[in-house]
């Protein structure tokens, strides 16, 4: 055949090659971006009836339940009901981080803000793909600490295996390094945050260079892309799907069955998982909780003062919540740095851990730095130079505003540093950042050469009073959106996330962690996503008498 033939034949073998790979989605949508092949099955609730039942139901298409429905959907039917809606453009470029939060709104916008009870602003997501869709994208495995702690049983080389098969799909290894990020890796390791570790995706002490779920170009690649890997013919995905409760058996022994959901136009639908299904809750560390108690698990004298039927005492629901608090300073730049993203952290022998946020010229600060209060808006980037509190001991608890409807988010209070060890954690992170800027690297950004111009409060001078330093921490308090906790295991969930003394209900999400896993935790919820579908597969396979085989 010449090479005119092949020309004149071109469409032919295009349609041939659709049909030989039929999953491979060939129509072309102008408006579509990349990567979006799990449009196909992903319906508005008001627009579709699901089957009777399903094999897996999981509530919250986010961080943690996009990897388990896709992995789940390899063997068996599955049902992903996420209350958010689905594909919104404005998420999907680093530029427009701050503008997330900024639009939030009250009806569906994809970043839903909320106050604490602790008087702090703090946010979760609303769409599909959950916090990966409206973070910063740094992407880090684990520290050891987070799996000797967790309470969750693990087969180590799984979790490697988890982590790569998200690490394929979504991950980027930065090519390079914008100004300020640079600035940042030098003058950690000028400030003895040591050693160079360059790239990598572990969790170690020193300066490094982690993933990203933005590739070099600022184009996101969050958890819902990882739907990509699903079996479309297994897997029903809706949005604007709000569940209100979990549907349990009328005799014992006591299980979940199914759950009750309503759509956007206020419609509620009822569907059943089948013989040997799951529902799975991975609504998150608010959604969680809070379903839960609606649904009539929780404290017994709690549940009855507020006229929900009890099906189980479980008095410690909604309980041990925590949040990873943020301190630092705020230098206002020289010139207008128009960086965006993190790729660069430190992790000090001390055990702070240090980043920096580059918050665009002319945008409003009050959403991310609490303590400027009402400011004008600046013609240049505003660094913010962050201290995480890893492991807070503090912790607080969830309650229902309302009893009945589930789109009334809950009251939370963290009690944010009501413990001395995590003051002190603070007081360490101060240490590390005064020491950063106290670097040659540093010097460019001072004006004049002279001093920098900090935004809110400056590193108290005196570092070695206790008072001090805890007014210092409070004052300057943020927040990194990292919450945890609310269904621990042990206390709610056993060592494989099954709700304890209910059959066929499991929480797979941030709500089962005592203890954050020391960095950003989408890592960390997207492997434990893949991890815990591939035991649940690997169990039934072994319950039918044949071997399951993992790909990654």
């Amino acid at each position: 055949m010449n090479f005119q033939t092949i020309l004149q034949n071109v469409p032919l073998l295009f349609l041939l090659f659709c049909i030989r790979l039929q999953q491979v989605y060939c129509s072309v949508h102008h408006e579509s971006p990349p990567d979006s092949g799990y449009l196909r099955f992903t319906y508005e609730a008001t627009d579709f009836s699901p089957t009777k039942a399903y094999d897996y139901i999981i509530i919250g298409g986010g961080t943690a339940g996009c990897p388990l429905a896709a992995t789940l959907s390899e063997s068996y039917s599955v049902l992903l009901l996420e209350r958010g809606g689905s594909l919104n453009t404005s998420v999907l470029y680093e530029s427009n981080i701050y503008q997330t939060v900024l639009a939030a709104n009250d009806n569906d916008s994809p970043a839903q803000v909320f106050d604490t009870e602790d008087g702090l602003q703090n946010a979760r997501a609303r769409i599909l793909g959950g916090g990966s869709m409206i973070n910063f994208g740094f992407y880090s495995r684990a520290d050891d600490y987070f799996y000797d702690n967790a309470g969750i049983e693990w087969d180590m080389g799984a979790v490697e295996r988890a982590y790569e098969w998200v690490e394929n799909s979504i991950v980027t290894r930065p090519a390079r390094l914008n100004r300020f990020q640079t600035s940042f890796f030098t003058g950690l390791l000028e400030s003895g945050v040591d050693p160079d570790n360059g790239f990598t995706f572990d969790h170690v002490q020193g300066t490094k260079v982690g993933g990203s779920i933005f590739s070099d170009s600022g184009r996101r690649h969050g958890a819902v892309e990882l739907l990509n890997n699903a079996n479309p013919e297994n897997l029903d995905v809706l949005v604007h799907a709000m569940v209100d409760r979990v549907i349990f058996s009328t005799s014992d022994p006591l299980a979940a069955v199914g759950v009750v959901y309503h759509d956007s136009n206020g419609k509620y639908h009822e569907v059943h998982v089948k013989t040997n299904g799951e529902v799975i809750l991975s609504a998150g560390a608010i959604g969680s909780p809070q379903l839960l108690l609606l649904s009539g698990l929780g404290p017994t004298s709690y549940l009855s003062s507020l006229y929900i039927p009890v099906v189980r005492d479980h008095p410690f629901i909604g309980q041990f919540m925590a949040d990873h608090q943020r301190t630092g300073v705020n230098i206002l730049l020289p010139d207008a740095i128009t960086d965006a993203g993190l790729r660069v952290v430190g992790i000090a022998e001390s055990g702070p851990y240090i980043e920096s946020l580059a918050v665009p010229p002319n945008t409003p600060l009050t959403s991310f730095i609490p303590s400027v209060g009402s400011v004008s808006l600046f013609n240049s980037s505003v660094q913010i130079i962050a201290g995480k509190i890893t492991r807070p001991i503090s912790t607080g608890s969830l309650h229902l505003i309302s009893a009945s409807n589930v789109t009334v988010s809950p009251s939370v209070r963290f009690n944010y540093y009501n413990h001395t060890e995590d003051v002190h954690q603070c007081w360490n992170a101060v240490e590390v950042i005064r020491k950063l800027l106290a670097t040659p690297t540093m010097e460019e950004y001072k004006f004049d050469g002279q001093s920098f111009k900090f935004i809110g409060l400056p590193l108290p001078e005196d570092s070695s009073d206790y008072e001090t330093i805890a007014s210092f921490c409070r004052d300057s308090m943020g927040t990194f959106w990292h919450m945890h906790g609310g269904c621990l295991p042990n206390k709610v969930v056993d060592s494989n996330l099954k709700v304890i003394g209910v059959d066929s209900l499991r929480v797979v999400d941030a709500s089962t962690f005592f203890n954050a896993p020391g960095t950003n935790p989408q890592a960390t919820t997207m492997m434990l996503g893949r991890y815990v579908g591939v035991k649940m597969l690997e169990e039934r396979a072994a319950s039918q008498g044949h071997p399951f085989l993992e790909y990654v």
